[in-house]
């Protein structure tokens, strides 16, 4: 019972993050009259603005990115044609990472280089996992079986940790980036602006939270194991 309460504490935590963001992002995600476009608008405009040819603005069913080998700022369809806090801000937010990439900026390097690192190590640490239960039944040994586990926890964890070195691009984007150019182009009411922060911020965190949501998977095998 103790096993399955800490278990349940940990993953709260871990999911946390998670829900924190989805809660802002829906929050802010109403309909605001006065809003001058959609945030596709806004990226268009942007994209426009910045002159930089040859990105594109598309909607997608795959989540909000920014897609570098087509330089495509892709939003789902809900921030694509809303015209709220959320479409806004997410909008920027994208085109943030687009101006990184057609820059050249140093920082935007930290996406390619370590997200693909970090992809490994968890599919590494959930195949590992799923080896266990036949570890569990080859090798009648509960400290190789507890090994297994450790072993996966650890290459999840480095997963996630990798997520946190990419952290400084995400939140490049978000407010080295899209914030003054939308206080500054006046592309949102002034009264609106502590909201942007809120929606910026859970958008610089959408890909580490995602992350440790992810490790949601490996609470649910510790619980079957634990039978």
């Amino acid at each position: 019972m103790l096993f399955i309460l800490i278990t349940a504490l940990l993953l709260l935590l871990i999911y946390a993050p998670t829900l924190w963001v989805r809660y802002n992002m829906h929050r802010h995600s109403k309909t605001i009259d006065d809003m001058p476009g959609t945030g596709g608008e806004l990226a268009k405009h942007l994209i426009e603005r910045f002159g930089m040819d040859g990105f594109v603005v598309e909607q997608t069913d795959r989540g909000d990115h920014f897609d570098p080998s087509a330089k495509a700022v892709r939003l789902s369809a809900d921030n694509y044609n809303g015209k709220s806090l959320t479409a806004v801000a997410v909008a920027a937010h994208e085109v943030g990472h687009a101006i990184q990439c057609f820059k050249g900026e140093s920082i935007f390097e930290l996406r390619g280089k370590y997200i693909p690192i970090a992809m490994k190590f968890k599919r590494w640490g959930i195949l590992l996992l799923a080896a266990a239960p036949v570890a569990a039944l080859v090798l009648k040994a509960p400290a190789a079986i507890f090994l297994l586990i450790a072993v996966s926890l650890l290459f999840q964890l480095i997963g996630t940790l990798a997520y946190l070195i990419v952290l400084p691009e995400e939140w490049d984007a978000s407010f080295g980036k899209a914030l003054p150019i939308l206080i500054e182009g006046n592309y949102i009411p002034s009264t609106h602006i502590d909201s942007v922060r809120q929606v910026l911020k859970a958008a610089a965190l959408t890909y580490f939270a995602g992350a440790l949501a992810d490790m949601l998977n490996l609470g649910r095998w510790l619980l079957l194991l634990r039978r």
